[in-house]
């Protein structure tokens, strides 16, 4: 008897310049996407999702049958882009692939299985990506063919009826780009109607109303020169059975080139999940302990010793990772005793940043006096990490669950408030004392954002 084993399904994009050590410098302007991905795969791993197929516009193609790698393990690395020490590799999930093939033949469908290929570069991006934070487990990889779009969508029902078949969660992935011609430099050249593709795209899944992409004028996709169309079709075959839980995480151009990271479906499992680990009070994180363990360590380093704590050797998946935060110092009883943080990163990975604004917020916090070492032992410490920053109305605040940055029209003054601050009960005083930190005049037309955090407070101390 089938069950619904489907966790999560989401769209991803793939280009290489994501890659750190592919993009090198050139990262910077696809930190949204960065950020996207591996909010993306905390969504995937809280799904549960043992397996993880992939489905790319750049695997090699047939004519008419859709295909599959089939070596184990999977292996792609990032030679032909000069960055032959980047490289993915996991366990293929040898059942569920062959369950997919036997649900296709069912309804008069190939999957041709190809050996001795690494894995294109649209499977291997989202790959890295999953695997770079913290994301384990097996993997189908597919791609597509010639066939029909309607055939495509009916071969994602296939996938589905697989799925289900297994009888164990699992998350699917559309890789795939958007309009390859948004800009004159672009890849594809330049087309002035281009940018309508990907607007309907991205408004469709805000909308949550997929079949809109389905309908979508197929003259338009073809001056876009997309190449995530038919990834995107199979994706809505997969999740048709399912009610819609659209989101779109991110979305960028800064190439020509449309990226999204975009969330289809997730089961009620990963609802619930997803909500327990965006609540700003996490509280059974495994980083739960070791982020305020840093903060602390490199305060009591820099008041006692007057040096910054080394580089660590070893870290793990979250403190890699290039992320903003702010670093709070309270007293024990629940005085605020110092806070510094960045709204966007400028160090390398999280430790690093995590590590600066521990020392800022111990020494230059302009409202308080440096910490002397006889204070240490009366101090506790909780990092508020950064998600990415979306554009948002008044009506869309909430201080419970936002933060807000505000900034006036120039862009000159900006001022940010973490959310969940004790005595901040509305968004009209969030937004208020937000201002009035960065020295913006009261009345002055504001431009505002909106942000989660993952809070990782430190256990109180009871001396």
């Amino acid at each position: 008897m089938d069950v619904n084993s489907l966790v999560f399904a989401g769209i991803a994009p793939h280009p290489p310049i994501m890659v750190p050590e592919v993009g090198r410098e050139a990262i910077a302007e696809v930190r949204g996407s960065i950020e996207a991905m591996r909010e993306l795969t905390e969504r995937v791993k809280a799904s549960g999702a043992e397996t993880v197929i992939l489905i790319s516009p750049h695997a090699p193609l047939d004519a008419r049958a859709f295909v599959a790698y089939h070596d184990d393990p999977l292996y792609g690395d990032f030679s032909n882009f000069r960055a032959a020490d980047a490289a993915v590799e996991a366990p293929l999930d040898v059942e569920l692939l062959e369950a997919i093939a036997r649900a296709a033949s069912e309804d008069g469908y190939s999957v041709l299985g190809i050996k001795g290929y690494e894995l294109d570069h649209g499977t291997a991006v989202p790959l890295y990506f999953l695997l770079r934070n913290g994301w384990s487990g097996r993997v189908v990889a597919l791609g597509y063919n010639f066939l029909s779009n309607e055939d495509h969508m009916r071969f994602g029902a296939c996938v589905r009826r697989a799925v289900n078949r297994s009888a164990r969660p699992v998350a699917f992935i559309a890789s795939g780009d958007l309009s390859h011609r948004l800009k004159l430099e672009a890849p594809a050249g330049y087309n002035p109607q281009a940018h309508l593709f990907d607007e309907e795209v991205v408004a469709a899944l805000r909308d949550c109303e997929p079949q809109r992409i389905v309908n979508i004028d197929q003259n338009l996709r073809k001056l876009a020169g997309e190449c995530g169309y038919r990834s995107m079709l199979v994706a809505f075959g997969v999740t048709q059975e399912d009610a819609p839980s659209c989101e779109v995480i991110h979305y960028e151009a800064p190439f020509g080139v449309g990226y999204m990271v975009a969330q289809l479906a997730r089961s009620q499992k990963a609802e619930v999940s997803t909500e327990q680990r965006d609540e700003v009070h996490q509280e059974d994180s495994s980083d739960m302990d070791e982020l305020p363990k840093l903060a602390r360590s490199a305060i009591e380093t820099f008041v006692r010793e007057g040096r910054r704590i080394e580089k660590l050797e070893k870290l793990s998946p979250l403190l890699e990772a290039r992320t903003a935060c702010f670093v709070s110092i309270k007293t024990l009883d629940g005085s605020l005793r110092g806070c510094i943080g960045t709204i966007e990163p400028v160090k390398e990975t999280l430790a690093d940043e995590l590590i600066a604004n521990a020392v800022n917020a111990a020494t230059r916090d302009p409202r308080f006096p440096p910490v002397k070492e006889d204070e240490l032992q009366n101090l506790r410490y909780s990092v508020d990490v950064l998600h990415t920053p979306e554009p948002a109305q008044f009506e869309d605040l909430d201080p419970k669950i936002y933060g807000v940055i505000v900034e006036d029209e120039s862009g000159l003054r900006r001022g940010l408030l973490l959310p969940d601050i004790e005595g901040v009960e509305t968004a009209r005083q969030q937004v208020e004392i937000a201002a009035r930190k960065a020295g913006i005049v009261s009345n002055t037309p504001l431009k505002l954002s909106r942000f989660r955090v993952k809070r990782f407070r430190e256990k109180r101390r009871t001396n």
